[in-house]
C-alpha cells in the first residue's frame, strides 16, 4: 500500500496554530526566552492579550525549571514583550492566597521601539 502524504488542505490555521511575530528574531532573544514567550502566546486570550499559566505549567511545557522560567519572565518584562501582575484567589475557607501571575502580551511594535532606543543609547558618541 503506498504511503499517503499529509494533506495540507485539511489543516485549520486558526484552530491548530498561533502567531509568533517575526520580530522576536530581531530582538536578540535566546532560546529559553523564545520558548517562554511562545508558550505565553499559545495560552493568551486573543481578545484581551492576557493569560495566567503558572510557572510550573510553563516549565512543564518548555522543559525548564520553575526558577529558570521566572528568570526568562523577568527578562521578557525588561525587554518590553510582556507585563505581569500578581493575582489573589480566595480558597474555600475564605482565605486569600497568591494566585498565578497575570501576563499581558504587549504589542511587538512597542518592544521593537524599546530595543532600537536601547541600541541607540549604547552606541559610542562620535566626536564632532
Amino acid at each position: 500500500m503506498p504511503v499517503r502524504s499529509y494533506d495540507h488542505a485539511k489543516r485549520d490555521p486558526i484552530k491548530n496554530y498561533f502567531p509568533l511575530p517575526n520580530e522576536i528574531f530581531v530582538l536578540g532573544l535566546n532560546a529559553g526566552e523564545i520558548a517562554v514567550y511562545a508558550y505565553l502566546l499559545f495560552c493568551e486570550d486573543r481578545v484581551t492579550f492576557q493569560c495566567w499559566p503558572s510557572c510550573r505549567s510553563i516549565g512543564r511545557a518548555t522543559g525548564m525549571s520553575v526558577n529558570t522560567v521566572r528568570k526568562y519572565i523577568r527578562s521578557l518584562e525588561a525587554k518590553g514583550l510582556i507585563t505581569t501582575e500578581p493575582t489573589t484567589i480566595t480558597d474555600r475557607h475564605g482565605r486569600k492566597r497568591n494566585g498565578n501571575l497575570l501576563f499581558t502580551i504587549r504589542p511587538i511594535t512597542e518592544a521593537m521601539e524599546q530595543y532600537y532606543e536601547e541600541q541607540l543609547r549604547s552606541q559610542p558618541k562620535r566626536p564632532a
